[in-house]
C-alpha cells in the first residue's frame, strides 16, 4: 500500500503562484507514474497532469499547460507541481495520484493510489 501525503495548498490571488508537494511512503520511482488531479466544488474530478517514473515524460491537461510544470525527485520520492499565473477557475481540491502505467493516470479509473486531497484558492 502507498500511501501519498500532499502538502503547499492555500489562498492566492490570481496571477500568483503556488507549489504543491507530493511524498510517497515507498520509493516509487521505477513502479509508478505520478500525476495531479483537481475536483472543483459541483464538479467531476479532472487530470491535470502527469509524469512517468523516469521523469521524461509529462502530459498536461489543456486548461494548464505552459502555466503548471510538474518534477519529481526520485530521491525523495517527491513529486512537485509548480503552479503559476493561478486563476480563478483553478480553485479545487487537488489530489496526488499514482498508477502503474503513464497512460491509466491520466483518468481518474487508471489511478491505484490517492492523497487525501489539498485545496488551493484563487480569489480574483
Amino acid at each position: 500500500q502507498v500511501q501519498l501525503v500532499e502538502s503547499g495548498g492555500g489562498l492566492v490571488q490570481a496571477g500568483g503562484s503556488l507549489r504543491l508537494s507530493c511524498t510517497t511512503s515507498e520509493r516509487t520511482s521505477d513502479k509508478y507514474t505520478m500525476g495531479w488531479f483537481r475536483q472543483a466544488p459541483g464538479k467531476e474530478r479532472e487530470f491535470v497532469v502527469c509524469i512517468n517514473w523516469s521523469g521524461i515524460s509529462t502530459n498536461y491537461a489543456a486548461s494548464v499547460k505552459g502555466r503548471f510544470t510538474i518534477s519529481r525527485d526520485i530521491a525523495a520520492n517527491t513529486v512537485s507541481l509548480q503552479m503559476n499565473s493561478l486563476k480563478p477557475e483553478d480553485t479545487a481540491v487537488y489530489y496526488c495520484a499514482a498508477g502503474r502505467s503513464f497512460g491509466s493516470v491520466q483518468s481518474p479509473s487508471g489511478v491505484e493510489y490517492w492523497g487525501q486531497g489539498t485545496q488551493v484558492t484563487v480569489s480574483s
